[in-house]
């Protein structure tokens, strides 16, 4: 994890967003989301309450509502899951525009939507203002299982590799006159994946080898200690905490 490595994700900037230490973010994050997890369906305003809070964090980190919504879309599946609830549910129905549909399919489907939501949009907030390097620093400073955190960095670290591989496999089969056009190509798709997973292992053991030979135990060294002050935990902490004062009046009224 000495090395940077950076992600579409991530948005470069210099808000007291992105320099609260990645800890004390991964910890504001998690506790938001249960937060977020924990609120009642039926407190719709809650949740239109902790739409804010996140508009109020972009907004100190500088990232544009654009940047933001653009990448919600990966939660599109779930919205198609959801928009499907009232359909299949059973239970008590009522008249939509005179469509059946089910009651509790209906506030299944608000639950899904706004807490995934709402859960989507806090970890794009995170991404974008904390580089993945300092991710796993924080991940490691929260003392998550060291091996965890070793796997998930050689995945970030050698997963341009392998794109980097394929990109260069394909240009080579295009070079020879190569293009899949249909059933009878798969052939040479599945050799040169094939290929693609043994150059792979073999790049893998080289560098497990290379590793071992300066003196790797199974344990990473720590390069970067972050760590964190009582005024930076409070205002990571400000987050969550105002979340959980939402949470308790849904709850309440």
């Amino acid at each position: 994890m000495g090395a940077g490595h950076a992600h579409k994700l991530y948005r470069a900037g210099s808000s007291p967003v992105h320099a609260l230490p990645p800890h004390t973010k991964l910890a504001a994050t998690f506790a938001f989301v249960l937060v977020v997890v924990s609120t009642p369906r039926e407190a719709m305003w809650a949740f239109a309450a902790y739409a804010v809070l996140l508009g109020a964090v972009a907004a100190v980190a500088r990232v544009p509502a654009g940047f933001l919504l653009k990448r919600l879309l990966i939660e599109v599946p779930f919205v198609a899951f959801a928009v499907l609830l009232p359909f299949v549910a059973e239970g008590e129905r009522v008249d939509v525009l005179g469509v059946s549909l089910s009651v509790s399919g209906l506030w299944g489907a608000w639950n899904v939507l706004a807490k995934g939501t709402l859960g989507v949009a806090a970890s794009v907030l995170l991404a974008s203002t904390t580089e993945l390097r300092q991710l796993l620093l924080g991940l490691q400073r929260l003392r998550l299982p060291p091996l965890l955190v070793q796997i998930a960095s050689f995945m970030i670290r050698y997963g341009d590799l392998i794109t980097d591989e394929m990109r260069r496999m394909r240009i080579a089969r295009e070079s020879r006159g190569f293009e899949a056009r249909g059933l009878r190509h798969w052939g040479v798709l599945a050799k040169s994946a094939g290929a693609l997973f043994i150059r792979s292992y073999e790049r893998g053991e080289r560098v497990h080898l290379a590793m071992v030979s300066r003196g790797y135990a199974g344990v990473m060294p720590v390069i970067d200690e972050v760590t964190a002050s009582r005024a930076q935990w409070s205002y990571a902490l400000a987050l969550p905490v105002t979340a959980l004062v939402v949470c308790l009046l849904g709850w309440t009224l």
